[in-house]
């Protein structure tokens, strides 16, 4: 007997149902602001009449990672979820409405939406949202992609954060096939640690930085949702081969005095321990200490404020 895949004849979303073979959007749920004015976050639900995985791929957590919201954007222009072979596709394009409209990561009481969950019916506006993915989204899927970009200037290099030991999460990494895959726990009232818990893997792509588009970053988060849905055979479609490289750690190069931070590293690369990867420098050229590699690793990560305070991440490396 086949595998038996969640919402195998119909799914139902805020008191909608979609059957197989229909495709349309619905609401997660209506929100009210301050104003009375309405905050509704738009789902799309596209299935194929062939049972199959029902995948979720969903952006815009934060209101400033816009990456993924463009990732999102150019699937749903391209028509690529209307062709599904088999199977469903559940389509969040901005999950986090009300911070991107207010340009701003956290919520409009300062909470970060993704430390919510699983949230609760009658909580603060956070834990609603958090509480509906969780009892109408989680439900209904197999499994899913989270698109997210550095915060706070970070700029990450294209890469999905799975946690290893789950068999489920690592696989899915590898049929993603990002250009690094990176180990990493899961973290407490996240949507990614509360789907783990009903056995739903959900992989979190990492691309760029907040408010700015990263090419790379778009054209690999596109290409490793078309070689998953293929792996899935969901979907018949070229892709370009991936080139995966596996990272079982990670370790953040902290600037030890304030002024102006430089690297001449090129993003992506190989480095070797010892190595002299940049400088933080005293405005009055007065004083200059290095950022030495602490280990071999890849450039995975790296902060682009010119001007930082002692104490800040500056380089992430991953290591092998």
């Amino acid at each position: 007997m086949g595998r038996i895949w969640a919402g195998l004849f119909c799914m139902k979303i805020n008191g909608t149902t979609i059957g197989l073979g229909e495709n349309t959007r619905v609401n997660l749920n209506v929100y009210y602001l301050p104003t009375g004015a309405k905050m509704e976050i738009p789902v799309y639900v596209f299935r194929s009449k062939k049972k199959g995985p029902s995948v979720l791929f969903m952006a815009g957590m934060h209101g400033d990672e816009t990456n993924g919201i463009e990732i999102m954007r150019n699937l749903l222009k391209e028509k690529y979820f209307e062709k599904l072979e088999r199977g469903s596709v559940v389509a969040i394009p901005i999950t986090n409405v009300v911070s991107f409209l207010n340009r701003s990561r956290e919520l409009p009481d300062g909470r970060d939406l993704n430390r919510c969950f699983p949230g609760t019916r009658a909580g603060s506006l956070g834990s609603r949202i958090a509480y509906d993915l969780t009892k109408k989204i989680v439900p209904i899927i197999d499994m899913g992609v989270d698109f997210h970009t550095g915060g706070a200037e970070i700029n990450n290099y294209p890469q999905v954060r799975c946690f290893f030991e789950n068999e489920k999460s690592f696989d899915l990494a590898r049929s993603f096939g990002a250009p690094f895959m990176l180990n990493s726990p899961y973290r407490e009232k996240s949507l990614r640690k509360e789907a783990s818990r009903f056995g739903k893997p959900i992989l979190v792509y990492e691309a760029g930085e907040s408010f700015r588009f990263s090419t790379v970053g778009i054209t690999e988060g596109m290409n490793g949702c078309l070689r998953l849905m293929k792996n899935l055979k969901m979907l018949d479609v070229p892709t370009p081969k991936p080139t995966s490289i596996t990272l079982q750690g990670s370790k953040w190069i902290r600037a030890k005095i304030s002024g102006l931070f430089r690297t001449t590293k090129k993003f992506g690369t190989f480095v070797e321990k010892d190595q002299v990867i940049g400088t933080v420098s005293s405005p009055y050229a007065d004083l200059e200490k290095q950022l030495i590699a602490p280990t071999d690793g890849f450039l995975i990560g790296i902060n682009n404020k010119p001007v930082v305070n002692e104490g800040d991440a500056l380089i992430h490396i991953g290591t092998e």
